[in-house]
């Protein structure tokens, strides 16, 4: 249940980037939801190809910019979803400042952004 509910947020905030984001568009929810998968199978394949040091989750210019080529990917597989280079680069920025005030938890139920001490 709770992977559900992370889909469904991040749908929302796909349909919000596209609303605030020139170049970056999503037909409705259901396209937006199908986006969200679509995004986290190629971050997932990403990640587990070149390790976390170069994932989409990281923050970073090497995060920022991986995570921009797979929105960008993304338009390829999902119809109704399309997004120019510029809005790719824009949309990765926007999903990277929500990030920071909505964090995403990770397996173990902790905030991902927290260090160990």
């Amino acid at each position: 249940m709770r992977h559900v509910i992370r889909f469904i947020v991040a749908a929302v905030v796909l349909m919000f980037v596209g609303f605030l984001v020139p170049g970056f568009s999503v037909n409705s929810f259901w396209t937006a939801l199908l986006a969200a998968v679509v995004i986290a199978v190629i971050g997932w394949i990403v990640e587990s190809l070149f390790g976390d040091r170069i994932s989409p989750y990281n923050r970073g210019i090497v995060g920022f910019l991986v995570s921009a080529v797979v929105i960008y990917i993304t338009q390829f597989f999902v119809a109704g979803f399309r997004v120019t280079i510029l809005g790719a680069l824009l949309a990765s920025l926007v999903i990277g400042i929500i990030d920071l005030f909505i964090p995403i938890k990770n397996n173990l139920g902790e905030p991902r952004n927290r260090q160990e001490t």
